[in-house]
C-alpha cells in the first residue's frame, strides 16, 4: 500500500514538473494580451471621467440660465423657484451618502455607468414632465438627475485612486477642468441654443441629455469590474473592514472646507451677477464677467491638483486662493462697477478652492475603500453645511436693501474656510486617525 501511495506520489510530481512550463509558456503568451486589455480599458476610463464630468453640472447651470422662462411656463412661484438653488446640494448630501455602499456591491464603474443613465432620464423627462404633471413632475425629475450627478460626484475620486494611483493629482485636474468647462459651457450657450431650437425652454434643457447619454457609453463595458482597475497587482484580497469616519479630525475639516468652498461657490454663481447689475453694470456684462469666474475653473483646475499633489502640506495652497477670495469680496465692497474685471478673475481663482478639496480627498486615504469613505462623507457634510448660504444671502440684501452685509457674511466665511483646509492639508491619513 506505502509502495501504491509512494509511486501515485511519485507520478503526481512528474505530471506537476511536465505541466509546469506549459503553464508558464501560457501565461507568457497571455501577458500581452493582458496588457493590451488593461490599456485599452485605462484609456475608456480617461474618456469616461471627461465626459462625465462635463455632465456633473449643467442640470443646474442650464436651468439657472432659463430659471426666467421655467417660471413662466410652470406659474412656479418666487419661494418654490427660490427653492430650486438649494435642492442641488440637498441631493448631493442626501444621495452622496449611498455611493460607497452601492461602488462595493456593483462596483464603481457600474455606479457611473448608472449615474449617467439617471443624469439622462432626468434631463430628458423634466422639461416636458411639467406640462403632464406641473412643477411637482419637475421637481422629481431634477431629483432624479441629480441622484446620478451625487453619486458620480462621489465616486470619481474612487476611480481616479484606483485606476490611477500615481497620477492622483494629474487625473484630478483633468477631472475638474473637464467639469469647470462643462458648468461654464452650459451657462454661456443655453440661451443662444434655447433660440436656436425656436425659443422652446423645453428643448433648451433636454438638449443636454445628448452630452449625457455619449457619457454613459464608455462605461458599458467596465460595467462588470469589480478590480482595482490598471493599479491592481496582486490577487484580490478581502476588503477592509469599514472606517469609523467620525473619529478623523482629517475628515471633519476635510467636509467644513468643502462644505464652506462650496457655500461660496453657489453664493456666486447665484447672486454675483446680481450685485454687479445693482452698481450699474450692463446685464450682458453682468453675465460676462460671471462667465469669466467660471471660466477661471477651466485652466485652474488642471495646474492648482498637480502643485498640491507636490507638496506634502497643501496649506499654503488653501491660503493664497482664500486670498485672493478675500482681495475679490473687498472690491465688490469698494468699488464694484470700477475693478469689475479684477474682482471677477479674484473670485474665479478662488472657486478653485473646488479642484483642491477634491485633490485633498485623494491624498488624505490610503486605499479605494478609504478614499470612497471620505469622499462620501466631506461631500455630505459639506453640501448640508452649504445650503443655508445662497438663501442668507438673499435674506440678507432683501432686509438691508443693499449688498453689504451679504459681502460681509462671504467675507467672514473665508476665515473658517481657510483654517479648516489648513488642517484638511496636513500630510496624515484618516485610516491611521480612525485607527487611533
Amino acid at each position: 500500500m506505502m509502495g501504491l501511495m509512494a509511486r501515485e506520489e511519485t507520478r503526481t510530481m512528474k505530471s506537476t514538473t511536465v505541466r509546469s512550463p506549459a503553464a508558464t509558456d501560457a501565461e507568457e503568451a497571455d501577458a500581452p494580451t493582458r496588457a493590451a486589455t488593461r490599456a485599452w480599458a485605462t484609456r475608456l476610463v480617461v474618456v469616461g471621467i471627461v465626459l462625465s464630468a462635463l455632465n456633473l453640472r449643467p442640470a443646474i447651470t442650464s436651468l439657472g440660465a432659463l430659471l426666467e422662462e421655467v417660471r413662466d411656463g410652470l406659474g412656479m412661484s418666487g419661494s418654490v423657484a427660490g427653492l430650486l438653488t438649494s435642492v442641488p446640494p440637498l441631493c448631493f448630501a442626501v444621495f452622496g451618502v449611498m455611493a460607497p455602499r452601492l461602488a462595493r456591491r456593483f462596483g464603481p464603474g457600474a455606479v457611473v455607468c448608472a449615474g449617467m443613465a439617471a443624469i439622462t432620464a432626468g434631463l430628458l423627462i423634466r422639461p416636458y414632465a411639467g406640462d403632464t404633471v406641473g412643477t411637482a413632475g419637475f421637481l422629481a425629475a431634477s431629483a432624479l438627475a441629480l441622484m446620478g450627478i451625487a453619486v458620480s460626484n462621489v465616486l470619481m475620486p474612487v476611480i481616479v485612486k484606483r485606476w490611477f494611483p500615481d497620477r492622483v493629482g494629474s487625473m484630478t485636474g483633468l477631472y475638474s477642468m473637464a467639469l469647470a468647462l462643462g458648468t461654464s459651457t452650459a451657462a454661456a450657450v443655453t440661451v443662444p441654443v434655447t433660440q436656436a431650437l425656436g425659443g422652446s425652454w423645453q428643448s433648451g434643457l433636454a438638449v443636454w441629455a445628448v452630452l449625457a447619454a455619449a457619457a454613459v457609453v464608455p462605461w458599458i463595458p467596465l460595467v462588470r469590474d469589480r478590480g482595482t482597475g490598471a493599479a491592481e497587482k496582486t490577487p484580490a484580497r478581502e476588503e477592509p473592514p469599514a472606517l469609523r469616519i467620525t473619529r478623523s479630525r482629517t475628515a471633519w475639516a476635510l467636509a467644513v472646507f468643502f462644505g464652506l468652498q462650496a457655500t461660496g461657490a453657489y453664493i456666486t454663481m447665484g447672486w454675483m451677477a446680481q450685485i454687479f447689475r445693482d452698481a450699474g453694470v450692463p446685464a450682458g456684462t453682468a453675465g460676462l464677467l460671471l462667465a469669466v469666474t467660471m471660466a477661471m475653473g477651466v485652466p485652474l483646475a488642471f495646474v492648482i491638483p498637480r502643485v498640491a499633489t507636490r507638496l506634502p502640506y497643501q496649506g499654503p495652497v488653501v491660503i493664497a486662493l482664500g486670498l485672493c477670495g478675500l482681495a475679490g469680496y473687498a472690491g465688490l465692497y469698494f468699488a464694484p462697477a470700477g475693478g469689475a474685471w479684477v474682482w471677477a478673475v479674484l473670485l474665479g481663482v478662488s472657486n478653485c478652492s473646488f479642484p483642491l478639496a477634491l485633490t485633498m480627498v485623494g491624498m488624505r486615504a490610503r486605499t479605494g475603500a478609504g478614499v470612497a469613505q471620505l469622499s462620501a462623507f466631506a461631500q455630505s457634510t459639506g453640501y448640508l453645511i452649504s445650503i443655508p448660504g445662497p438663501l442668507l444671502v438673499g435674506v440678507l440684501y432683501q432686509h438691508s436693501g443693499g449688498w453689504g452685509l451679504p459681502i460681509a457674511l462671504m467675507t467672514g466665511l473665508l476665515i473658517p474656510q481657510m483654517a479648516a483646509g489648513v488642517l484638511a492639508g496636513r500630510d496624515r491619513t484618516v485610516e491611521d486617525e480612525a485607527a487611533r
